[in-house]
């Protein structure tokens, strides 16, 4: 088959999930292409959250710190056709094809509206799951440069994000922070999303902040799920995954060691 949910290496794969739900916290190392089969996926990013179903379409850039959660839904398991686009790839694509630059990327979730070639493109891919073997590279390589050749059909715009190589550059550590302190990632990620080695990340965030990274990024997820509970009216059970927590009883126990009450107790 061309690839499946537990593979690291796979271009293009069928994502499915068959629990009740499925949850990730992620930077994509790759801009994914994606439509979704069935079930549910909702992103929870910084300063959005985006629910998607069945039909669907959408462009995730890379190194956007989200919050996957994926659901079975209407009896049907979560189901979702991914292609990968590698920088190996698209340079590859784009020494045939010169750039159309347009204007600055925001590096935002691009989603597609139904289109005949797109509705072509998924249904074609669908059957080589059914494969015993690997997709042959030969083909990989030609579904790949069919999904770069429609996408730039459909969104003139495109080339500014796909096209762009540039790594993550040193940016304002404090803001970026504020802004994904919910997402449980290796403190070398944040540091290579802030463009920092670890040392310098541990370092800078010491000035900046006058503790550890560790036990600033648990005070903001407590003060934020304080907030959605007692301002918001929400229950544990839907705050607790939102606020960067894995599990519920972890999520009361840090809540009652720092506030001394319970999330239950703000009823």
């Amino acid at each position: 088959m061309a690839g499946i949910q537990q593979s690291d290496y796979a271009e293009i794969l069928l994502s499915c999930i068959e629990e009740k739900y499925f949850k990730d916290e992620i930077a994509l190392e790759h801009h994914s292409f994606a439509r979704i089969i069935s079930g549910e996926m909702k992103v929870i990013q910084a300063d959005k959250t985006y629910t998607f179903g069945p039909g669907e379409t959408l462009l995730f850039p890379c190194n956007q710190l989200s919050t996957l959660i994926k659901n079975p839904k209407d009896g049907q398991p979560y189901k979702a056709v991914v292609i990968f686009f590698t920088p190996q790839r698209l340079k590859e694509f784009y020494t045939k094809n010169q750039i159309q630059l347009t204007e600055p990327h925001t590096h935002k979730i691009k989603t597609f509206e139904k289109h005949p070639l797109l509705e072509s493109f998924f249904a074609s891919l669908i059957p080589y799951f059914d494969l015993e073997s690997e997709l042959p590279e030969k083909i990989v390589s030609v579904k790949i440069e069919e999904a770069l050749t429609i996408l730039r059909i459909i969104d003139k715009d495109i080339d500014n994000l796909l096209a762009d190589f540039t790594q993550p550059y040193k940016i304002q550590l404090a803001d970026f922070m504020e802004k994904n302190f919910m997402f449980n990632m290796p403190m070398e990620k944040f540091g290579y999303l802030t463009g920092r080695s670890l040392t310098t990340f541990k370092r800078d965030f010491k000035k900046e902040f006058r503790t550890t990274p560790q036990k600033w990024i648990i005070q903001k997820r407590l003060e934020l799920a304080h907030y959605q509970l007692s301002e918001k009216k929400r229950k544990p059970i839907d705050v607790y995954l939102e606020t960067g927590f894995e599990d519920l009883s972890h999520f009361s126990f840090a809540f009652k060691k720092h506030f001394g009450y319970t999330p239950t107790d703000l009823k």
